[in-house]
């Protein structure tokens, strides 16, 4: 019985599909991608070359492009982009008119140490949450399917469950991370890769063309 509800898994959300080398899956530090932020815990901010700031934004997306923000303590915000390259120890960035930057970092799914700082991943506001189907729909979509279920916690860690129609059900634990308008899955046997839209009727469509499945989700 395990390994029949096991197919289901495998048709609804194609957990264990190979993929080609350009696809974000493939990414070598998929944890570094996304917004992370770092906010003073005093109200005077943290000097640095005479200027005081109040937090840091730095995005890094899946091209090995990044761009930091800089909030100063008057209300001003620096800004600049560039590439960057990385391996298991040290974060290289690269800006037009900047000298190369080297640092040391420590990173897991949701905290980013960068030379002593501590950045926190956020996701966008209205993701987190309970999310149960409504309609799951799709060429690939197995027929003994009657529901999934996704819960998607702030920290970036996740549970997926889908049930069958006798009420079996299997789930699956792990993290996840975004870009633009894509969600990862990763959890202990695989990874799930789909687009996603947030209606602002409280729904989420998560969609894998690639594979004909769509499931519109209400939050809970």
């Amino acid at each position: 019985m395990r390994s029949i509800f096991l197919s289901l898994i495998l048709s609804v959300f194609s957990w264990s599909y190979a993929v080609t080398a350009d696809e974000l899956t493939e990414f070598d530090y998929p944890l570094l991608l996304g917004d992370w932020y770092w906010f003073s815990t005093t109200d005077e901010g943290v000097e640095s070359e005479g200027i005081h700031y109040r937090a840091m934004n730095i995005k890094f997306n899946s091209a090995y492009h990044f761009k930091v923000r800089l909030l100063r303590t008057d209300g001003r915000i620096d800004e600049w982009e560039g590439k960057y390259d990385i391996d298991e120890t040290t974060l290289t960035m690269n800006s037009a008119g900047q000298p190369t930057q080297q640092h040391e970092y420590v990173l897991s799914y949701n905290q980013f140490l960068l030379d002593g700082a501590r950045f926190t991943k956020l996701a966008p506001e209205n993701l987190p949450g309970s999310w149960r189907s409504s309609r799951i729909q799709g060429s690939d979509v197995d027929k003994r399917v009657s529901e999934l279920k996704l819960s998607l916690r702030p920290d970036f860690l996740f549970s997926a469950q889908v049930i069958g129609k006798d009420g079996k059900r299997i789930e699956h634990k792990g993290i996840y991370y975004l870009e633009d308008d894509r969600i990862v899955l990763i959890y202990e046997d695989g990874q799930h890769d789909s687009h996603f839209k947030l209606g602002g009727d409280n729904t989420l469509t998560l969609t894998n063309k690639q594979f004909g499945m769509e499931a519109v989700m209400q939050r809970q």
